[in-house]
């Protein structure tokens, strides 16, 4: 199996002020904007790689500020970040109409893992005018009481 290697690149967190988190990584290393960076936050639970941060700011001096997705309680000055070339990503399908998700594309309502064969980026182009349709109809979105609702004023 001829598997893609992604790169990954460690910085170290220098500041945490709420829900902004700065790293610092090697020169010519910085993550690129809208990036993930994924940490380990003991406050949160027991799981590795449980807090996704995203790249909002390259400051200079090799420093990123980044959002994060999740509490920082815990965070302290030194702790490790993981670049792993890619963004936030969405599962996207069928298989995600009615369930909840989070910010980062895991199910909160404990119904087991979501399977979905693919995965967008959250920020990606808009489709293109040609691909976009004009044609009337209603909006599911999963959730049997408004799409009920949707259905009821669609009659009227």
């Amino acid at each position: 199996m001829n598997e893609q290697v992604k790169p990954s690149i460690k910085g170290l967190v220098t500041q945490v002020i709420g829900p902004v988190v700065d790293l610092r990584f090697d020169v010519g290393e910085l993550p690129p904007i809208y990036s993930a960076i994924i940490l380990t936050n003991p406050a949160i639970d027991n799981r590795t790689d449980n807090l996704v941060l995203e790249v909002a700011l390259h400051m200079g001096d090799n420093l990123v500020r980044c959002i994060a997705m999740d509490s920082t309680d815990g965070l302290v000055r030194g702790m490790e970040g993981t670049y792993r070339g890619e963004q936030i990503t969405m599962p996207v399908g069928d298989e995600i109409l009615g369930r909840i998700l989070n910010v980062v594309g895991d199910p909160v309502d404990e119904l087991g893992p979501v399977l979905t064969e693919k995965r967008y980026p959250i920020h990606r182009p808009a489709p293109s005018l040609l691909e976009q349709s004009t044609k009337v109809e209603p909006f599911e979105t999963g959730i049997k009481v408004i799409d009920l609702l949707i259905a009821i004023l669609n009659l009227v």
